[in-house]
């Protein structure tokens, strides 16, 4: 697995929006849903390895102190003086599958320092080599805006028939695909499973617009309230809350509800951004349009 910083594009030092953005764009590009080149999947399910890392604030320090590698799995402390380097490279994640100091954990470590010598001297056949691995199967999962809100747990089949549980990420992005370690295909009785390769699907919604963690919503706004102001009750995904209007608020106008949107990875949540509509009086009504009458009128003689 390349540096996630080079399969992304960006600079090490590239903000959170930067390396959103770039894993956007490599989404749209190489989903094997629009792109049916052979090698998209694998540059997708790159990218996507790729933003696990660098696209969370905790696995992104964690990388570039080298606690983790490329994968997201930690790096083998100890070793640095054989290795030349911090965790001298080592998957750790694959040494701790079932393989103990007498099997083949030791064998793989003297291998991979000392080369064919260690496994010619009486190692035996197949030694040091890691276990057969099954295959990544792909799935969807459709989530709506008030699920991702109240961080809910979906029951998901994936192919195969197996059952999983599955709680639906912060920050997650329509496109984004999450990687479930062991939950794929097996090539035999002893070998280790692949991953299921979960794709997320943000289901469009009839009120809200989904902008990364905040939302946008148009609110109808009654016209005596425009002119005079007054209390606004305007929805969230967790239920209305009432927002106060100033007096003179034309139609277009936007108000920030703060901590009203989606969970972001911090634990924070975006905000809601309501904009105003105004609605008029349904039917006929004189006095309102005397009023704008004499209005025009007024217009009209100044002019």
């Amino acid at each position: 697995m390349r540096n996630p910083y080079d399969v992304l594009g960006v600079p090490k030092g590239a903000s959170e929006a930067e390396i959103k953005k770039a894993f956007r764009k490599l989404a749209k590009a190489y989903h094997p849903d629009s792109n049916k080149d052979p090698k998209a999947k694998e540059r997708f399910a790159e990218a996507n390895t790729a933003y696990e890392v660098v696209g969370d604030k905790e696995k992104r320090g964690q990388f570039d102190r080298g606690e983790i590698d490329a994968e997201g799995k930690p790096r083998a402390t100890g070793f640095e003086g054989f290795g030349g380097g911090r965790g001298g490279g080592f998957d750790f994640e694959h040494m701790q599958r079932g393989r103990g100091p007498a099997g083949g954990m030791g064998e793989d470590i003297f291998s991979s320092l000392f080369g064919e010598a260690f496994r010619s001297a009486g190692a035996g056949p197949g030694a040091g080599r890691g276990p057969m691995r099954g295959e990544d199967v792909a799935a969807e999962l459709a989530v709506t805006l008030e699920q991702i809100a109240a961080d809910e747990k979906l029951r998901l089949t994936l192919p195969g028939g197996r059952g999983v549980d599955v709680m639906i990420p912060k920050g997650v992005i329509d496109g984004q695909t999450i990687r479930l370690r062991g939950l794929g295909g097996q090539a035999g009785p002893r070998s280790e499973p692949g991953d299921a390769l979960l794709t997320i699907r943000v289901k469009s919604h009839e009120r809200f617009k989904a902008e990364g963690a905040d939302l946008r919503v148009t609110v109808d706004l009654p016209l005596e309230d425009a002119v005079l102001g007054g209390a606004l009750r305007v929805p969230t995904l967790t239920g209305a809350v009432e927002m106060k209007i100033p007096a003179m608020t034309s139609s277009g106008r936007s108000f920030r509800l703060r901590g009203k949107g989606l969970p972001k990875k911090d634990g924070s949540r975006g905000d809601l951004i309501a904009t105003t509509a105004i609605l008029l009086p349904a039917g006929d009504d004189d006095a309102l349009a005397d009023y704008a009458r004499r209005r025009r009128e007024a217009k009209a003689g100044t002019a």
